[in-house]
């Protein structure tokens, strides 16, 4: 399979330009995808391009990663309805130290052949005076034609329309390609759907300017079967960085991905060959309540993006968060498998003294409305406190139960939890 047919089989061509598929087949590219510094940390949008990325690298390509230390200055106006608030130099800077580390285990920065390769485009968008600029890139583009692109069009007809400063971000990425295309000799550039515009006013400004022909890939933008942009859940946007986003809901983001979108999402994610997924579409197809493709695709990614250290501790804490033993973990632990559970405060004076019966304790809680209602609970096999089952109505809570002398953890059947924080 050619890494065009690769690409197409796993659905990631929305569209690319005329000849590339020939093109690709018989000449190893140099390639870029450019990343704007607007955040501290990647999110998992941007694994997409990079995956891309990574796989033409596996098919001999070199590929460019442009963190756009420049064009991050000034704001894409692409796919936002609204413009982004200008960031400052060293925020950007900083964002851009942060991104390079996690571009390391999707890339192979030595190989012997086509190591990838990082450049900022600050380092000539910032050293390029606005006149040189203008005759250099801004004469080959009427306005005619960068009123006629989408990105533009969209917020022209908004009420607050669109600024001179992102107005001109087409020029600048186009100007990107330019230099990549002198100093690289770099012929393909890719992106997301929402960037077509750009990267064709790059190709026209090399055919313009330099006579050869270049080309350009997008993506299909990331969204769920519900037409809902992946990774914008109730939990916030899907950070890379185990800071902004856990290990533990980073690998229950892929663990909770729908039975519609996991196989397309293993084709997106993963290098699992087409047999395997094949495999994973038919143990869909007769035993969906096994999850298996969803177990496979969190396991993959969180090993590529963490490590298998932090896959086996988010896997722990999900078996915990499905009724498994509590026991060996930390304070902080089991506050962030339970951070969505509603939660009360009680002093330990308070819980040992005149609570200390757990039925009492129950409508305390909340967990139940009546004392016998936590007594049906316990001859039912219903009620567990820190996930062990309780069989005695006339249990009492101790010092022995409370975890890290801070935590209990109630529950009601099999997933009704209710965190306890024990205070002085």
């Amino acid at each position: 399979m050619s890494v065009f047919d690769e690409l197409k089989w796993r659905g990631l061509i929305y569209d690319s330009t005329e000849g590339l598929e020939e093109a690709i087949a018989t000449n190893n590219f140099t390639i870029y995808v450019g990343i704007d510094p607007t955040a501290s940390s990647l999110h998992v949008g941007h694994l997409l391009p990079i995956l891309v990325m990574s796989r033409l690298q596996k098919f001999g390509h070199k590929p460019i990663i442009v963190v756009g230390g420049g064009t991050g200055l000034i704001g894409d106006p692409s796919g936002k309805s609204e413009e982004r608030p200008l960031l400052s130099t060293d925020i950007v800077q900083q964002n851009l130290e942060n991104i390079r580390k996690q571009l390391s285990p999707f890339l192979d920065f030595n190989s012997k052949t086509n190591p990838a390769t990082i450049v900022n485009n600050a380092d000539w968008l910032t050293k390029t005076s606005l006149l040189e600029f203008l005759r250099t890139v801004g004469k080959y583009f009427t306005v005619n034609y960068m009123l006629a692109k989408e990105s533009v069009k969209r917020r022209i007809d908004l009420d607050d329309g669109i600024s001179f400063t992102e107005f001109s971000y087409m020029l600048a990425q186009s100007y990107d390609y330019l230099v990549l295309y002198e100093q690289f000799g770099c012929k393909l550039q890719i992106g997301g759907s929402d960037q077509w515009g750009n990267i064709t006013a790059g190709i026209d400004l090399i055919r313009k300017k330099k006579g050869d022909k270049v080309f350009g890939l997008v993506l299909p933008l990331l969204t769920t079967s519900n037409g809902v942009k992946f990774g914008k859940t109730g939990m916030g946007t899907i950070w890379l960085s185990p800071e902004l986003t856990s290990p533990f809901k980073f690998y229950q983001c892929w663990i909770n991905v729908e039975d519609a979108d996991v196989i397309k999402y293993l084709k997106y994610f993963t290098f699992l060959n087409a047999e395997e997924i094949n495999n994973y579409k038919d143990s869909l197809e007769k035993y969906p309540e096994k999850r298996e493709a969803q177990k496979r695709l969190a396991k993959e990614i969180t090993t590529m993006v963490h490590s298998t250290k932090e896959l086996e501790k988010a896997k722990r804490a999900t078996e915990v968060l499905f009724g498994g033993n509590i026991q060996g973990l930390k304070v902080d632990e089991i506050l962030e498998i339970f951070v969505d559970v509603p939660s009360l405060e009680v002093s330990k004076q308070k819980l040992l003294n005149e609570l200390s019966l757990l039925v009492d304790f129950c409508v305390y809680s909340g967990i139940t409305v009546s004392k016998n209602e936590a007594k049906r609970l316990v001859r039912n096999n219903g009620l567990y406190l820190n996930n062990n089952k309780i069989d005695d109505e006339y249990y009492r809570i101790t010092e022995n139960d409370i975890v890290g002398d801070c935590l209990l953890v109630l529950r009601k059947g099999t997933r009704e939890y209710k965190l306890v924080k024990i205070v002085k």
